[in-house]
């Protein structure tokens, strides 16, 4: 599966690249939050089964934030790719419950997508505000920071599975190249993480995010 949803994603993007109008970039932050998600696994062998919500805690530092460009086509669809740095802690309580000193991914549960946009331009205000939506497919990368009690600490990027997005949102110009824009995203993703001294973790993260950004049109 994890394969292929990387190359519908990557074929999407080749596909689109002959008829390119207009790249944007764009780079937001916001606010995320994560619902409820079961964690498996085992700590060398020691196994455990917890359900909880992790924290986001968006705007402590490494904060919360993305990174995208858009190929814009005439017809309003775009191609692009797209870079989300959330987070998940477990608190002090599920720290306890899961048996661990750390159980986070902080800097931070990566999700890199590549997406299909459609917009519909100038719709109102003059002119000035446009809808539009995305959706993606991708991998998870997160940087795992784990340690069981009194075990060997993991700490490090992994490729942990496949990843999905999907979001809503409007835009508003500001000058010819410029816009602002706030959108709703939601993310998933399947995540099997190998922990130094023995171990797995297993889980499937959900994000819901209200973001807040800047486009430049080139």
């Amino acid at each position: 599966m994890r394969k292929l949803l990387a190359s519908t994603a990557v074929t999407s993007v080749i596909l689109a690249t002959p008829a390119l109008a207009e790249l944007e970039i764009s780079a937001y932050i916001g606010t995320q939050s994560l619902p409820h998600s079961n964690f498996t696994g085992d700590f060398a062998g020691t196994p455990f089964n917890h359900t909880f919500a992790p924290e986001g805690r968006s705007f402590d530092a490494p904060p919360y934030y993305g990174l995208r460009g858009v190929w814009w086509r005439e017809s309003g669809w775009g191609y692009g790719l797209e870079f989300t740095h959330a987070k998940a802690y477990a608190s002090d309580a599920d720290l306890i419950a899961l048996g661990a000193d750390r159980f986070e991914f902080t800097d931070g549960h990566n999700i890199i997508t590549a997406n299909i946009h459609r917009r519909w331009e100038d719709q109102w205000w003059n002119g000035r505000l446009s809808p539009y939506v995305l959706g993606g497919v991708g991998i998870a990368l997160p940087h795992v920071d784990i340690q069981p009690t009194g075990g060997t600490h993991t700490f490090g990027y992994q490729l942990t599975g496949a990843a999905l997005r999907v979001g809503a949102g409007l835009s508003m110009s500001i000058t010819e190249k410029m816009a602002v824009f706030g959108e709703y995203q939601f993310t998933y993703s399947q995540n099997e993480v190998s922990l130094d001294g023995g171990g797995t973790v297993n889980a499937d993260l959900k994000t819901n995010a209200l973001n807040f950004g800047l486009s430049y049109a080139f």
